[in-house]
């Protein structure tokens, strides 16, 4: 047999076997390959303060049903400038206000998420179980208990992350009291809403039925430059200086002499010296022109400073003084020089030290670096000049943000970020400010307090939403 017949044996035996395979004789063989149809963006849509950054992250949806996380085959994009965002790794930052669309890219496939990037925050305001926060756009929002009208929004419906109040974005400062709110726009026009039993909004009426569930303004002057709620009354500033307040007076905590609720505005003395103000539950302090501090109402634990009663404002001994807060029942004052002092009940350590609670006011520690405090009910919390974030008292709900529940009775340091610009205290939980403008919160959750979009309690500073 000739080799030239072989080998076209061989052929046509491989033609044959080639034409069964097709025909589904001989066997049967899979040739197609997996390939993959979808990538899926986590988060499907995120929301941060602009210059705060956001990490996506990619999963691959193949042909056979399966799916893994996509890493170094991914490119990421960004729809315009509003947003950057590392091609490599899908950390977006962002860069002005609006939506913007993040997109993940792996060959030919595409998946997409929203990015939300608001305006950085600038100051916020705690109440019993609300908050409130201004945006630097000039917007106003609120969150948390809504029972009483308290978020401004026209309804009664609690709300778990930051609603944004009406349309107008000329809201300059906010004050939080128990269940009413004040407000400033750059005019220098006041406007309250919520409860109103005490007449504590300052619109001429008092009772349960006259609460408002919308900002309404308080006359027409326009020469408010600061406010302050207590519990249930209230503490303004004019331009000229003077002193005005109403609301609740059991404790004589309005100043005016007497103890007459008061259900519009009325001038504290005749002085024109007053450039600071806060407001405790049941009293009252103001800072004049010169660093002396004053106080009235309330001062059965010694809040006030001194030892006896005052239903005017009377001056505190010491200062000059620099900022003040105001709790339940105690203060804190930071003299001119960064000293922390602190008095009043110390019940929960609120006051800084493990001793009783005093009538005078007391250094806290030997620091003098301290720039900025806050008193929410039985806790305290302050700034120091470094940026470093410090908290003590009561911390049943985790308002110390130190991530545990146990009561301290001398500052402690909460984390080791040295950013932190501006805080507010409810009655017991915290809100603080970064460099960024960005705001976290933490404690006690029940209504929705924090922002964070859950009514669970968090024990360590945590972004509102």
């Amino acid at each position: 047999m000739s080799e030239l017949f072989i080998r076209a044996r061989r052929l046509s035996v491989l033609l044959l076997a080639m034409l069964l395979a097709s025909c589904g004789g001989g066997g049967s063989s899979d040739t197609s390959a997996v390939t993959l149809k979808a990538v899926v963006v986590s988060p499907a849509e995120a929301s941060i303060p602009m210059g705060t950054t956001q990490a996506f992250s990619a999963t691959g949806e193949y042909s056979d049903g399966t799916s893994k996380p996509l890493t170094t085959e991914v490119t990421w994009s960004s729809s315009s400038s509003g947003a950057t965002i590392v091609a490599a790794t899908g950390v977006a930052t962002g860069k002005s206000v609006g939506s913007e669309t993040i997109t993940a890219t792996v060959g030919s496939v595409k998946g997409s998420a929203k990015l939300n990037i608001r305006a950085p925050y600038t100051s916020a305001s705690g109440g019993v179980e609300h908050s409130l926060a201004l945006q630097a756009d000039g917007s106003l929002w609120a969150w948390g208990n809504n029972r009483l009208g308290q978020l401004g929004d026209g309804s009664m419906v609690d709300q778990v992350s930051p609603l944004l109040v009406g349309s107008i974005k000329t809201w300059s400062a906010v004050a939080s009291g128990e269940y009413h709110n004040l407000a400033l726009r750059t005019d220098g026009s006041l406007w309250t809403w919520g409860f109103n039993l005490n007449g504590q909004l300052g619109d001429g009426n008092f009772g349960a039925a006259a609460m408002r569930s919308v900002p309404f303004r308080i006359g027409t002057l326009t020469t408010w430059t600061a406010v302050a709620a207590g519990k249930n009354h209230t503490l303004a500033l004019r331009k000229d200086g003077t002193l005005w307040a109403w609301g609740r007076n059991f404790d004589g905590q309005l100043g005016d002499g007497t103890k007459i609720d008061r259900t519009a505005p009325v001038q504290i003395g005749t002085g024109t010296i007053w450039t600071t103000i806060t407001a405790g539950a049941h009293h009252s302090l103001a800072r004049d022109k010169d660093g002396n501090l004053w106080s009235w109402g309330q001062n059965d634990s010694g809040q006030l400073g001194f030892a006896t009663a005052a239903l005017v404002p009377t001056k505190i001994e010491g200062g000059p003084w620099v900022a003040l807060a105001a709790g339940e029942a105690h203060t804190l004052a930071i003299r001119a020089d960064g000293a922390l002092f602190s008095w009043g009940s110390n019940a929960r350590g609120q006051l800084g030290d493990p001793g009783a609670g005093r009538s005078f006011p007391a250094r806290v520690g030997q620091g003098s670096n301290w720039s900025a405090v806050v008193a929410g009910d039985l806790h305290s919390a302050a700034i120091k000049t470094d940026g470093t974030l410090w908290s003590w008292g009561a911390n049943t709900d985790g308002q110390l943000g130190d991530g545990t529940v146990i009561d301290r009775n001398q500052p402690t340091a909460i984390g080791t970020s040295r950013d932190w610009v501006k805080l507010t205290a409810g009655a017991a939980h915290t809100m603080a400010l970064r460099v960024d403008g960005s705001l976290s919160s933490w404690g006690r959750n029940a209504s929705g307090q924090l922002g964070i979009g859950s009514t669970a309690n968090a024990l360590t500073p945590t972004a509102v939403k």
